[in-house]
């Protein structure tokens, strides 16, 4: 599976593609801004993208609809480090295909986003449409 993962903080992107590549995700490229992303995107073709709900001065949510609008053959996942709960109706709303604690960062969980499953307990704090 081909990933990109879209953050504004340097040290989360570099643990992230470290880890998801140790364990089968080929993290094809990383962006820190919704422009590199967009750019990312057209370039790399990735069949799933990360983006971290606050990317700084802006927000993951917009991202994810202009992914969406532009490329509607990847699947986005929204990250954070917040609860879901704290964006849940917004998640709900979003074009994503679900939501994953930064803490609960796995191939697995991603997997069963990507694959449409919408079983919270089996993949650890994941959530799906």
């Amino acid at each position: 599976m081909r990933c990109l993962v879209v953050d504004d903080y340097a040290p989360f992107l570099e643990a992230a593609s470290r880890l998801l590549q140790l364990q089968g995700i080929a993290v094809v490229g990383v962006a820190t801004t919704g422009a590199e992303a967009l750019r990312r995107a057209e370039e790399l073709w990735p069949e799933v993208i990360l983006v971290d709900i606050n990317l700084g001065a802006e927000s993951g949510f917009e991202l994810a609809e202009q992914l969406d609008r532009d490329r509607r053959s990847v699947a986005v996942i929204l990250i954070s480090t917040h609860a879901e709960q704290d964006f849940a109706d917004m998640i709900e709303a979003s074009p994503a295909v679900g939501f994953l604690c930064k803490s609960a960062l796995s191939p697995g969980a991603i997997r069963d986003l990507v694959g449409g499953r919408d079983d919270d307990d089996a993949a650890g704090g994941v959530s799906g449409p």
